[in-house]
């Protein structure tokens, strides 16, 4: 009889096919829903703020150098060598020289004759390389219009309070030394110009070519002279290191460079804390990313079980089988990734479109870096905090189906997590571009996450003792002995809850003080009028002719000339010290004062303030360091000839972008020793109505009265960009935590169901299990709330000192609000669980329910 025919080869499939169909199934079914887009979110956060904040920050930096009126500021108090022109030339920067001082100006006899001290400026054609120059022909008129070059040769632009103070109107003579200049325009908004004293009189704009005309330039004449380039950032920092190497080779006294960073302090602290934000609200999303692609890939294992054990039980090898699913996790983790890198995107085209109108200059193109960092951190997330668990499937032996149960995890899994963590966050260190920032995010994350576990174990230990008492009704008794039935379930919810309403309670305080405290450096009554120069025997009419004028707040201080001597007995020499700041720091006469009430702007950070504590000085932190100064050093100031001596007993914190009277050095006394000169300054908001300034100059002649209305209005502008993208960027933050949430709910969903169809087959009713279900989930839920609250109050005061430098208030409401708040989206969260259940037939529900 003829052989049976031979039984074909059984053949397996390959592990690409296997992990393809795994991905394509489960895509269509909604089992890597929660893990995709918690993935996708991260990514897109990451690229986003990436992608955004590189062009905003460049954007910004650009449009904030208005205020130096070009890229780098070379000044010096004497005409600059060729050499610097010469070398931004051949960088191929555009440059243009200027120089300032004080000068008297005066009104055509015809018309008077009044004098008037003014700060003379006198440009070149081009001035200025950034921003643009607003003039007018009507005093009223506070916006002008952009200024078609620089004056024209015999014209004068001047500030609008120098017509009034003098008497004149436009087209008259205005005499500067020997030359008489036609008054042709108003000066409406200088961009750099800046605030606080880097003007003392009314502006006087005329062209450089005038200057030898008016015969005011002499050997004596207290000069500013500035060379100011602009161009591509490389050759500006190619310029900046050759001139910054000539000025410390050289040994050029009286000569620094300016840059935004240096010279304008009080944007860059604004730019520096903004895109700080922005990388923590990236940051935490994509931490809290990590939580809910760990609970849900933990909750894939679970439901595939069974199809994983039925595998073994065909014969297909462990290696395929785990192949296979780093296959499909690989190409779920790429398309993620992809998908996100794709929304951050069109997110920062929509943010770059919205502030398209705020920003005066092109954004710059984002560089390659987001772009890699998405993608790595997306894989990093799906492949070795998502993927682990699954990979214990391949490991499952049939019988173990029985159980429930994956297994723990085996060295090689644990290797790969531990290595995927060290991975995520040094990846998150890269895109954090600050260590301190980083650091505190990411290792307080990892703290808080084993403080929640940990938390959670108490509660469950003190549940266990409360059982035992076999106390109270029937509805708490079946709570608890659901809670402690499963401790790590209840440890992984209450970390995964905490974590979610911890990053939100975080980001909620950090931006709100974060936003108030640049709001309260220039709120709406911040003061314009900056006034020196006040003699002492003027002081009491002055404060009434304000007070007449129904200015009722304002800063009011004595203000002293001093130069710093000696520290400890040992004289101070400019030689004494390497860095450029503190040598100009030496040299320069500082203006301090004194006063018995500590300035509520100027918190103490070390030391204590004493009031009327004699011999006792309080010092700027700043200073400090720049100088090296300690609490307890003794210092000798030289004043109008006398050197007076001071310890210095506290150091104090000084917001230089704040526009308030502040002083590197003040003494806690009420009142110095009589033959020590002094004057006094006053800050505050002008009235609005028209002469104001006219007049208080008519009574008072010999002050100095500075307008920074302009400053003031450039600076809340560009804070007005930074608030409104922290207020957009903060939707991220709150889309991650809604997505951790919804994974913790998954986590439980079906086996809460089951239980519930169990209790209700032996018999239980509806409203006992509503009443064990919220307590539950009530206690569940606040407790995670109440732990997430003060895990956020030590993070936020953490990145409040350590990383954006504000002065931070605790927030003792949050506590009981997190509790709540816990509480209610855990009770939300177990309607939704029973929703259908209490309704449905209890064979359907464990039918239907997975095992």
């Amino acid at each position: 009889m003829p052989a049976a025919p031979a039984a074909p080869a059984r053949t397996v499939p390959s592990a690409w096919a296997l992990g393809w169909r795994a991905l394509v199934r489960d895509a269509r079914a909604g089992e890597l829903t929660v893990l995709l887009l918690a993935i996708a979110l991260a990514v897109a956060a990451l690229s986003a703020v990436g992608f955004f904040a590189d062009r905003l920050q460049g954007g910004l930096q650009r449009d904030a150098r208005q205020l130096l009126g070009g890229d780098l500021v070379l000044r010096s108090d004497h005409p600059l060598p060729p050499e610097y022109a010469q070398q931004a030339r051949a960088l191929g920067l555009a440059l243009t020289q200027h120089l300032t001082f004080p000068t008297m100006a005066r009104a055509d006899a015809t018309q008077g004759g009044e004098v008037r001290l003014v700060s003379l400026k006198a440009v070149e054609p081009g001035y200025p390389l950034r921003g643009q120059l607003r003039t007018s022909t009507d005093p009223a008129d506070g916006e002008g219009a952009p200024a078609d070059g620089v004056p024209a040769a015999g014209e004068a632009w001047v500030d609008v309070a120098l017509l009034e103070v003098l008497g004149l109107r436009l087209g008259e003579r205005l005499w500067l030394g020997e030359r008489a200049f036609t008054v042709a325009r108003l000066l409406v908004f200088e961009p750099d110009r800046g605030a606080g004293f880097l003007t003392f009189a009314p502006r006087v704009l005329i062209r450089a070519d005038d200057l030898p005309a008016t015969g005011l330039v002499q050997p004596a004449s207290r000069i500013q002279y500035r060379l100011v380039v602009a161009g591509d950032d490389a050759a500006v920092r190619r310029f900046q290191a050759w001139a910054q190497q000539r000025l410390e080779t050289t040994d050029e006294r009286g000569a620094g460079l300016e840059s935004l960073e240096s010279g304008r302090p009080e944007l860059q602290q604004t730019l520096e804390r903004a895109e700080q934000f922005l990388r923590l609200v990236a940051l935490l999303a994509a931490l809290l990313a990590a939580v809910a692609v760990a609970v849900a890939s933990r909750q894939y294992a679970l439901r595939h079980l069974d199809d994983c054990a039925l595998l073994r039980v065909l014969g297909l090898p462990q290696r395929t089988m785990a192949r296979a699913y780093a296959v499909a996790f690989g190409l779920a983790g790429l398309a993620a990734a992809l998908a996100g890198l794709l929304i951050g995107w069109a997110v920062h085209f929509v943010f770059a479109w919205w502030l398209g109108g705020l920003l005066q200059v092109a954004l710059p193109a984002p560089g390659p870096l987001p772009l890699l960092l998405g993608l790595g951190v997306g894989l990093t997330l799906m492949l070795t905090v998502g993927l682990p668990p699954v990979l214990q499937l391949a490991r499952v032996p049939p019988l173990r189906v029985i159980r429930r149960d994956v297994g723990a995890p085996r060295p090689a899994a644990l290797a790969v997590v531990g290595a995927g963590a060290a991975g995520l966050a040094a990846l998150l260190l890269l895109a954090s571009r600050d260590v301190a920032l980083g650091g505190i995010a990411v290792a307080g994350f990892a703290l808080a996450l084993l403080l929640f576990a940990a938390a959670a174990w108490v509660a469950l230990a003190l549940l266990r003792w409360l059982l035992r008492r076999d106390a109270g009704p029937a509805w708490w008794r079946l709570a608890t002995r659901q809670l402690v039935a499963r401790p790590g379930h209840v440890m992984v919810q209450v970390a995964s809850l905490a974590v979610g309403l911890m990053a939100l309670a975080l980001l909620v305080l950090l931006r709100t003080d974060l936003i108030d405290s640049w709001r309260a450096a220039t709120p709406p009554d911040a003061p314009n009028r900056f006034v020196i120069n006040i003699q002492p025997d003027q002081a009491e009419a002055f404060r009434a002719h304000l007070a007449q004028a129904g200015v009722q707040r304002y800063d009011w201080y004595p203000m002293v000339r001093g130069r710093l001597v000696e520290v400890n007995g040992r004289p101070v020499r400019p030689e004494d010290y390497a860095a450029a700041r503190a040598q100009r720091l030496v040299e320069r006469e500082f203006n301090l004062s004194y006063s018995a009430e500590r300035p509520p702007h100027n918190p103490v950070a070390a030391g204590r303030w004493v009031e009327d504590e004699a011999g006792a000085a309080s010092v700027e932190t700043g200073l400090a360091q720049e100088l090296g100064l300690r609490l307890g050093d003794e210092l000798a100031f030289d004043i109008a000839g006398t050197v007076h001596r001071a310890r210095i007993t506290s150091l104090r914190r000084v917001d230089w972008a704040s526009m308030h009277v502040n002083f590197f050095v003040l003494f806690p006394v009420a009142a110095l020793p009589s033959d020590v000169p002094y004057t006094h300054i006053a800050a505050f908001r002008a009235p609005t109505r028209p002469g104001f300034d006219r007049a208080l100059l008519a009574r008072f002649p010999n002050v100095t009265s500075v307008d920074t209305s302009a400053a003031i209005a450039q600076v809340q502008r560009v804070l007005g960009q930074v608030i409104a993208a922290v207020e957009f960027l903060f939707l991220f933050s709150l889309a991650a935590g809604l997505v951790v949430l919804l994974a913790t709910v998954g986590a439980t969903r079906a086996q809460r169901q089951r239980d519930v169809a169990v209790l209700r087959a032996l018999g239980a009713h509806a409203a006992l299990l509503r009443r064990m279900q919220t307590a539950e989930l009530a206690g569940l839920g606040a407790l995670a709330g109440l732990v997430a609250a003060g895990a956020a109050l030590a993070l936020a005061a953490a990145l409040a000192y350590g990383v954006f430098r504000f002065d931070w208030r605790p927030a003792w409401w949050l506590p009981a609000a997190g509790t709540l708040a816990g509480a209610g989206l855990a009770l939300l969260a177990g309607w939704w669980t029973l929703r259908g259940v209490l309704h449905t037939p209890v064979v359907r529900t464990l039918r239907e329910a997975p095992p």
